[in-house]
């Protein structure tokens, strides 16, 4: 009986788990979650999304931080990055130019004519993205999102993060 329940419940959780990227992907759960991190928080996130079908209707509606592109997005590609290029980054980014800036902008999928406004937005935020010399990549990740999810002009990239 509990192998039966075991099997049931792993069944019930993943297409939650298969639709959320490592941070609860989009839907109410990941608004109001949004900036935490840590597994609680993702899986409370994966946990509404999935018991409340939310995501599902974002997803067709074009809300709740969702896209109704018909494109899957993943941010792990973007996440690696900058885990493996942390120092070349904030190097890059203090400076608004360089190898590294224009790596991550490429991965975030920022058109080429945008690219010095999107250095320039990195430069002008280094101390929001990169605060200390110990910071985690999860950190970076989410002040980076929350850069560009607060300007207008990239707000649109946030997602790819």
């Amino acid at each position: 009986m509990k192998k039966a329940c075991a099997i049931l419940l792993f069944a019930a959780t993943v297409p939650t788990v298969a639709f959320a990227d490592n941070v609860g992907g989009c839907g109410a759960g990941s608004k109001l979650f949004d900036g935490q991190s840590g597994v609680a928080p993702q899986v409370l996130a994966v946990t509404t999304n999935g018991s409340t079908g939310n995501q599902t209707f974002g997803i067709t509606s074009g809300t709740l931080g969702c896209t109704d592109d018909g494109v899957v997005k993943s941010n792990w590609k973007t996440a690696m990055f900058i885990d493996g290029n942390k120092e070349r980054l904030a190097r890059d980014m203090s400076v608004g130019s360089g190898e590294a800036l224009a790596s991550l902008a490429h991965l975030l999928g920022v058109d080429a004519k945008e690219q010095p406004a999107f250095n320039e937005l990195a430069k002008a935020n280094l101390s929001r993205i990169f605060p200390n010399e110990t910071v985690s990549t999860d950190q970076v990740i989410v002040a980076l999102r929350q850069t560009l999810a607060s300007d207008a002009r990239f707000s649109r990239y946030a997602a790819a993060i």
